[in-house]
């Protein structure tokens, strides 16, 4: 037994989970993404995911794959919450960073090669059709933090861009 547990487990924190919103209307739109046929988790609905490349900030990361899998610029980047899940195939607990990413209109997605379709949805249709718990629970984080348009007296401590 010992032999298929070759080491013990570790703790990384290594991804970025990015909710992108438009805010700019009267009511918010979160941008949920559809995997590829070809990608892990093929045609599942998530938010912005991806790694950190070696020194790289969380906050940077976020800011590159909003850009690498969507094409938007960000115009305010909040962070949320860090959140844990456990990859078995590699003993690792992954510690995902999360932020929220708020857009410009008109929100034009250009969609790089892991995600096949998009939609712009309800905070409350973007939680329903989001595949992992985490990601309805960290919705839930930004609107508590910052349903009323910013952080408020948390501005300061949240708010990075």
């Amino acid at each position: 037994m010992a032999d298929s547990f070759p080491r013990m487990t570790e703790l990384k924190i290594g991804v970025v989970d990015v909710y992108v919103i438009r805010p700019y209307r009267e009511d918010w739109l979160v941008l949920a993404l559809q995997r590829s046929p070809e990608t892990r988790c093929p045609e599942s609905w998530e938010t912005v995911h991806g790694r950190m490349e070696q020194d790289e900030r969380p906050e940077h990361a976020a800011v590159r794959e909003v850009g690498e899998e969507t094409g938007l610029t960000v115009d305010r980047l909040y962070s949320i919450t860090c959140q844990p899940f456990y990859l078995h195939a590699t003993g690792v607990v992954q510690l995902a960073v999360v932020f929220a990413a708020f857009v410009n209109e008109p929100g034009d997605i250009t969609l790089g090669p892991e995600h096949q379709r998009f939609e712009w949805l309800s905070m409350e249709a973007a939680a329903q059709r989001f595949m992992w718990p985490r990601e309805r629970e960290a919705l839930s984080h930004i609107e508590t933090l910052l349903g009323a348009g910013d952080a408020g007296p948390a501005e300061d401590v949240l708010r990075i861009i």
